[in-house]
């Protein structure tokens, strides 16, 4: 099943970002999965705007995948979508896209599944890893597979 999911970064790792949305188009991995992001910044210096737009794209979402690089750990906008996610009772998941990376306290605190991504077929793990995290939260719980949601899957 395709879930969405909305895709934390660090700016310094909007590269790593794009490819794994990009691999939701390669028919050679097997993900499942529609990207929402914000991989083209908003053109703005207004706080409560850029706020407002990634809350309406984690609203979108089932699921956040966070990837973890060597500047996330002290990225203010990475903890905040960390923050907006769990108010919205969405599933996490941590990638470390670099093996030095600190987590970010907010997934820890979460008890968020951290998983590697330093070869090609690390990616493989990803699916059930994001079903694992929609199924650990209220709303998963709540709701059997294969039903509508709000969130349009």
């Amino acid at each position: 099943m395709t879930r969405r999911v909305f895709i934390s970064y660090q700016h310094a790792d909007q590269m790593k970002a794009r490819g794994l949305n990009l691999m939701t188009y390669n028919k050679n991995v097997n993900v499942d999965f529609t990207g929402r992001h914000l991989l083209d910044p908003v053109k703005s210096q207004n706080s409560d705007y850029i706020s407002r737009k990634i809350k309406e794209k984690i609203k979108g979402s089932s699921a956040t995948i966070v990837l973890i690089g060597k500047e996330t750990a002290q990225s203010e906008w990475v903890e905040k979508e960390i923050q907006w996610s769990k108010e919205q009772g969405k599933g996490i998941i941590g990638i470390r896209i670099d093996p030095d990376a600190t987590v970010p306290e907010g997934l820890t605190e979460y008890g968020a599944e951290i998983l590697d991504w330093s070869s090609p077929s690390d990616v493989n793990q990803f699916d059930d890893a994001i079903e694992r995290a929609i199924a650990a939260t209220s709303r998963g719980k709540s709701m059997p597979m294969n039903t509508p949601t709000t969130c349009g899957r």
